[in-house]
């Protein structure tokens, strides 16, 4: 199919769309309703969509069109963005949808089967280097290696394995059941798929900062049919920069990956931002060293993993809570460690 321009080539009037609903209360389970429906007969002939993947570019009088307020946000100045495509929230409607920000007038449109939500997402001259960390997780090699034998090796430093890490997690948010749950750092969205086929909540997006991750992580969807129909998305987004309103998220997932963030500290605070009252984050990362950790290895451990942003147990702790999150809770196993905390 041909491609379109990445631009909403169509004036977005406030008065097209539904009014702004409030956050969801603590025990809200649901989302409203943020659509309004027309016959595409009745928008003047100058309203046209676009988008760099296959949004038809004129519907039929007889089609149905959509203009809602998405769960996504401006990555730059944090307000709704207005969706414009198919509804649903699925990989399908949004690889063919078209969305803007009705504040800075901002366009984000997707790429490769996933949403680019990345500030510099439509920067033609600007190129930004991340660290070599971050970077690493970019390679098409690692993102093809990572669910064929990379991950595995974890069970080395503690972690259990990914059925039982899943079932660790899924007790922790089973406060944030039937919401929404979105899984940072997702890499080849192995727990995303988990999450999603699991049936426990109400959206599930898979986030990375990594192209061919997100690119790997479809390839795994399209070929399982119990995952591909699921209210899932896959969007590229700067987990320091999380693309949702304040408030608007029930659960965060951010597995083994604490220790590749340039920055946890904003990263976490950033979470914190965007879970509602009551949210909950649950991670896992490597420990610099445990409770268990002879004394004697501890300065050698150190030395070793200078160039590693591991942590201790106490260290994340502190992280946590200094970024405004309560009740923090944790299991160590080695050098595995999963914490749990939530938003007061």
């Amino acid at each position: 199919m041909a491609m379109a321009s990445t631009s909403l080539q169509y004036p977005l009037h406030k008065s097209l769309f539904c009014p702004k609903y409030p956050p969801l209360s603590h025990n809200s389970r649901t989302s409203h309703p943020r659509l309004l429906r027309f016959s595409s007969s009745r928008l003047p002939s100058s309203i046209r969509a676009s988008s760099s993947v296959a949004l038809q570019p004129e519907l039929g009088t007889q089609q149905i069109q959509t203009i809602e307020d998405d769960v996504f946000a401006c990555p730059v100045c944090y307000e709704p963005l207005i969706r414009k495509g198919p509804s649903g929230f699925n990989l399908s409607a949004i690889y063919r949808s078209g969305f803007k920000c009705k504040n800075c007038d901002k366009t984000y449109s997707s790429k490769d089967n996933y949403l680019d939500l990345t500030i510099t997402a439509s920067m033609k001259e600007f190129t930004e280097v991340k660290p070599a960390s971050t970077e690493l997780f970019r390679s098409p090699i690692v993102s093809f290696l990572y669910e064929r034998g990379w991950r595995q090796n974890f069970k080395g430093s503690g972690f259990p394995g990914l059925d039982e890490e899943f079932k660790m997690a899924q007790e922790y948010f089973k406060p944030a059941e039937g919401g929404l749950l979105v899984d940072v750092s997702c890499g080849s969205g192995l727990f995303s798929r988990k999450f999603a086929g699991s049936g426990t909540y109400s959206k599930v997006v898979a986030l990375d900062f990594s192209e061919n991750m997100l690119r790997q992580c479809y390839d795994f969807i399209k070929k399982d049919d119990k995952i591909s129909n699921k209210s899932l998305a896959l969007v590229r987004a700067d987990v320091s920069r999380l693309p949702f309103e304040s408030g608007s998220v029930d659960a965060v997932h951010a597995g083994a990956a604490l220790h590749c963030w340039p920055s946890p500290s904003n990263a976490i605070a950033e979470i914190c931002r965007v879970l509602r009252s009551g949210g909950v984050f649950v991670g896992t990362t490597f420990l610099r060293y445990s409770a268990t950790t002879p004394w004697i290895e501890r300065p050698f451990r150190t030395i070793v993993m200078r160039n590693y942003t591991y942590y201790t147990e106490p260290e994340i702790a502190d992280l946590c809570t200094s970024c405004g999150l309560t009740n923090y809770k944790c299991d160590v196993q080695k050098n595995f460690i999963m914490f749990t905390a939530e938003k007061p």
